[in-house]
């Protein structure tokens, strides 16, 4: 997939600078596609020049003119071509899989360690992605948001996203008690053993 889908599919909430844009990607779109600040801006520029997009300069006193963005028809029409074709199959790289997996030959404590890291960063982006949810909701069940929610296609993103880091989080725990009990540390007794599908509560969301 290109960037451009995933910058058209987030201009389907309105008008953004690509300030918004690198703020909107690194707060939620992040969890399935993940882009720099630079990236954005040059293909920003690109997509402008083809016409996806519409560039309008917004004069400010104090502050440098900004640029703001929206779709075109001609990005609407991409936008649904890109949806009409089946996706690519999605190609897992994880560093510290391999190191996990060669961690009975290799340093168990810097494997260790490089979990803990890991363990951390899903706590955070779980943390997140529940303030997001939370905005999105605004006080309101669930199934009353989904049933007249202008856009439901950003709510469900997201609890992928944190679905993916739930589950992140509780083979970090895991992975973390097999080696703590096999380098004879005390440690929580978690069992290594997947869940049932639909042991999450359909309320909680279950991609970055």
């Amino acid at each position: 997939m290109a960037l451009r889908n995933a910058i058209m599919s987030t201009l389907l909430e309105g008008e953004a600078s690509g300030y918004d844009l690198a703020k909107a990607f690194d707060a939620s779109v992040a969890n399935f596609w993940m882009a720099t600040p630079q990236q954005l801006y040059r293909e920003l520029d690109r997509m402008a020049a083809e016409g996806l997009i519409r560039a309008r300069v917004v004069e400010q006193e104090r502050r440098p003119n900004k640029r703001l963005f929206s779709l075109t028809e001609a990005g609407r029409a991409a936008l649904r071509e890109f949806t009409a074709a089946a996706p690519r199959p999605s190609a897992i790289r994880d560093e510290l899989l391999v190191q996990v997996q060669a961690v009975d030959a290799g340093d168990a404590e810097a494997v260790r360690t490089a979990l803990g890291e890991r363990l951390a960063s899903a706590q955070a982006k779980v943390a997140r992605y529940e303030r997001l949810r939370a905005r999105l909701l605004d006080g309101r069940f669930e199934d009353d948001y989904l049933a007249v929610a202008e856009r439901v296609g950003p709510y469900l993103t997201l609890m992928r996203g944190l679905s993916f880091e739930r589950e992140n989080q509780r083979w970090c725990e895991q992975a973390l008690a097999v080696l703590d009990r096999r380098a004879g540390r005390p440690a929580a007794a978690v069992p290594l053993v997947a869940e049932p599908l639909g042991a999450e509560s359909a309320v909680a969301p279950g991609s970055g």
